[in-house]
This record gives C-alpha cells, sequence and structure tokens, in this order.
C-alpha cells in the first residue's frame, strides 16, 4: 500500500513541481513585476522602512483583528519554519549548490506576488458570524471575480485543509522530534533504539500545546507569534553568522558554486546533480515551500491586520519573502556549504545536514540551541499553519467547523512525532503544488486591481516615497 501512495505521489508530484508549476510560479511573478515596474526592487527601501516603522508602533488591535505587526507575525511564523532549515538542506542535496541561486530567483519574483496576494486579501475580506475579519485567497476569488471563477475558491480551501496536515503539522513535529532526539543522542541521555517512546510523548505535549494556543482564538495566536518570531529568527541568524564568520575563507568559493552549479550542476557536484532543471526545479520548489510566495497562505493571517490600507500592508510581504528566503534560507544554505561538511549529492537529506554544519564549527554544544531554534521554528509554523486551514474549512463548512478542526489538526501532532519524513515532505510539497494553482489563476485575474490600488497609493499617501 506505502509503494502505491508513493508512486502516485511521485507521478503527481513531479508533474506539479515540472515545467507547469515553474511558468505558473515564475511567469505570475514577472507578469505581476512588469505590471507593478518592478515594484519590489524599486520601492524596496521604502517597503523596509514603512514595515519597520510599524513593527516598532506599539498599539492593540480591535476585537477579532490583529495588529499589522502580529499578523506578519502569524505569516511569518508560519513560513519561518522547518524549510528554511530542512528544506534548505534537501534542495542543496538534491539539487545542488546551484539551487540556491534558483531560490533567490523565486523570492525576487515571489516578493512581488506575495505582496499582490496581501494587498488582495486586505481589500477584498469580510467580517465572519464572529465578529473576526477573514480574508484569504479563497475571498479574493469570491468576492474580486465573476461567479462561473467561484469554483476556485472551493478548490483552494479543499487543498488548503489537506495540505495544511502535512506542511503545517506533521512535517514540523517531525523536525522538532528529529532535533531533540539527535541533542539527547548526543548527549547520550537516550539511545537510538528508545527514541520512539520519547518522540510519542512529545507529540502528544505538542498536541496539548497546539490546541491551548489554536481553541483560544485570533488574539492567542497573535500574542504567541509576536513573541516567538522575532526572538527565534534573531537567534538563529546571529548563530548562522557566526559559522560564515569563522569560516570566512570559503565564502567566495561557496557563493562561486552557487553561481556555477545554477547553469552546470555536474561542476559542483562531480556528476552526480547533473540536470540543469533538478537544480531549478528543487531551488524554486522548496523556496516557495519555505516562503510561501505564490501558495496565497500568508495573506490569509495579513488580511486580520487592523488595518485599512491594503497597500501598507502589501509591503509586508516584500519584508516577509525578503527576510524569510533572502536572509534566512541564504545563511542556512552558507552554514552548510561553508562549514565543509560532507553533501551526499543525489539523496534526500534534512535538517540533520543544517545541524551537522553548525555542530562541525561551534562543536556538539550546539546541538542544543540547534534542537531549541528548530523547535520554536517548527512550533510557530505549527501555529501559523493552524490558522490557515481554520479559515479554509470555515470557508467550506462554516463557523461550526472550526473548533472541530483545530481538535483534529492538534492530534495530527502525534502522528507527525511517530512516522516516516521522507513521504510526508513529499506529499506536503505536491499538495502545496495544488494549493499553488487556483491562487495563481486569481492573482493572475486579478492583477488589474493590484496594480489600480498601488496607483492609487501613490498618487496619495505614498506620493513622496
Amino acid at each position: 500500500m506505502l509503494s502505491v501512495i508513493e508512486s502516485v505521489n511521485a507521478a503527481v508530484n513531479n508533474f506539479i513541481w515540472g515545467v507547469p508549476a515553474m511558468i505558473c510560479i515564475i511567469g505570475v511573478g514577472l507578469y505581476l513585476s512588469i505590471r507593478t515596474n518592478f515594484l519590489q526592487i524599486r520601492k524596496f527601501p521604502y517597503a523596509i522602512k514603512v514595515t519597520i516603522g510599524r513593527m516598532l508602533r506599539k498599539r492593540e488591535a480591535s476585537d477579532g483583528s490583529l495588529t499589522p505587526f502580529q499578523a506578519v507575525c502569524t505569516a511569518l511564523a508560519a513560513t519561518v519554519g522547518t524549510g528554511n532549515i530542512a528544506g534548505v538542506a534537501g534542495a542543496i542535496a538534491i539539487g545542488g549548490p546551484g539551487a540556491v541561486f534558483w531560490m533567490w530567483i523565486s523570492a525576487i519574483l515571489g516578493m512581488c506576488t506575495k505582496f499582490s496576494e496581501v494587498t488582495l486579501a486586505v481589500h477584498f475580506r469580510e467580517t465572519n458570524a464572529n465578529g473576526d475579519l477573514v480574508g484569504g485567497p479563497m475571498y479574493y476569488i469570491k468576492n474580486g471575480l465573476k461567479k462561473h471563477w467561484h469554483w476556485l475558491a472551493y478548490l483552494f480551501s479543499a487543498f488548503g485543509v489537506l495540505t495544511v496536515f502535512g506542511t503545517g503539522n506533521a512535517t514540523q513535529v517531525n523536525t522538532i522530534t528529529t532535533a531533540i532526539d539527535s541533542a539527547l543522542i548526543n548527549y547520550n541521555v537516550i539511545t537510538a533504539d528508545n527514541t520512539s517512546t520519547v518522540n510519542l510523548v512529545m507529540g502528544i505535549i505538542l498536541a496539548i500545546l497546539v490546541a491551548m494556543i489554536l481553541l483560544g482564538g485570533i488574539k492567542r495566536i497573535g500574542q504567541v507569534t509576536e513573541k516567538l518570531v522575532p526572538f527565534m529568527a534573531l537567534f538563529y541568524i546571529i548563530l548562522a553568522v557566526g559559522v560564515v564568520i569563522i569560516n570566512w575563507k570559503n565564502v567566495p568559493g561557496v557563493f562561486s558554486a552557487i553561481i556555477r552549479g545554477a547553469f552546470n550542476p555536474a561542476s559542483v557536484t562531480g556528476g552526480v546533480v547533473g540536470s540543469f532543471f533538478m537544480s531549478m526545479k528543487k531551488g524554486v520548489s522548496r523556496g516557495i515551500f519555505s516562503n510561501e510566495a505564490g501558495l496565497g497562505t500568508g495573506s490569509i493571517a495579513h488580511a486580520c491586520a487592523d488595518t485599512r490600507k491594503p497597500v501598507k500592508q502589501g509591503f509586508f510581504g516584500i519584508f516577509e519573502v525578503f527576510t524569510d528566503t533572502i536572509v534566512i534560507c541564504t545563511l542556512t544554505a552558507l552554514v552548510i556549504l561553508c562549514s565543509g561538511v560532507p553533501v551526499g549529492y543525489g539523496a534526500a537529506a534534512g535538517a540533520e545536514l543544517t545541524i551537522s554544519g553548525f555542530t562541525s564549527t561551534y562543536g556538539n554544544w550546539v546541538s542544543i540551541f540547534t534542537a531549541v531554534a528548530m523547535c520554536c521554528f517548527a512550533f510557530s509554523t505549527i501555529i501559523g499553519w493552524g490558522l490557515y486551514g481554520a479559515r479554509c474549512a470555515e470557508f467550506l463548512f462554516k463557523e461550526k467547523a472550526i473548533r472541530p478542526f483545530m481538535v483534529l489538526y492538534s492530534l495530527v501532532a502525534i502522528i507527525g512525532a511517530t512516522v516516516d519524513l521522507g513521504l510526508l515532505w513529499s506529499i506536503a510539497e505536491t499538495f502545496n503544488g495544488l494549493m499553488a494553482i487556483p491562487n495563481l489563476i486569481a492573482v493572475f485575474l486579478l492583477s488589474g486591481v493590484v496594480v489600480k490600488l498601488v496607483k492609487e497609493y501613490f498618487a496619495g499617501e505614498g506620493k513622496n516615497a
């Protein structure tokens, strides 16, 4: 049965993340960039100034909403996750160092895609029966497109509900247990043979914590993410920059390998990864797995923001992709490639490759800190995706579905702690691709609305930007 699931998933995955996805994701990102005159590059300094300025301004949100800072933290909680640690390691192992270059390209175009998604989500959002602000791809499809396109909203929501259990929960929990297991084994607290009991206990604890936060509502989600995200991102960046500084002599060679490997992978990987398309595919797919540009999911959190300015909130989308991929994913890649740890090109790899990059530089003691960082990353992702799944379930089945969904979602943590990682990552990647299709069609069709809102904003408040 397992082999059948693997072969079906592999066939669907290869199709979705083959030529169709490359054309859709890169194409829509490029189309939006051209239509907005490359806003993400042209107005990048303004985007950073606006977002950081609003982050530092403390204020309370009205009932049923988040402050703009809490909204970006909730969205970053979902994006800055194990994709930044395990996903980047997997992309390098299977696609070679050149995959990092394609990650950058997808991020530059993805900044404009995510800006558009967030802008549309705030512009077309609604208030639900509980008084909460709700929005995202399903709402900008429903409220922005003609009736014959509404099936896309239901398709997105259905894929969304299925995706969150794998992408948002099971793979994240699996990474938490891997990180804690490796730290405990390093210190001889447990042996490799008796990890299953420890993992089960961790799964139960995580399920309880997730349920407590999600069932506390939108306010509690915002309060947890605004404290957890800045701490974990800063903590990880400091550790990673340390590795790069210690191994600074390797940095020029690493950047050379990334650029060469993007167009001729065989020259860097000793012929193991010889396909230019494989390098590109892994870079783009894992980049999107990490920053979610094109999936539309991040816009669900931004739609909850207590703001009346869609374009201003949209700049957080640019900031998010930049922070997630250009900063954190690049640092992870540098940790692996600068530290000189052996990379088994052509074979699957995950968090353990990134951890070995840290431990080879700092020594075994750092495995405790990487375990803490990874647990924070993964846990915050579980919370962010829990909100996304609840919104998708609510769109399909109304408000009555929210609490049962959250309970079921919490229980999946127990499964995630005790099953194999390889197939899970692959299934999660497949559903990610399926989710992107209805969203990208909608963003493409609504690009005119984005252009209009941008022109209005820069004719008014952003005039001197």
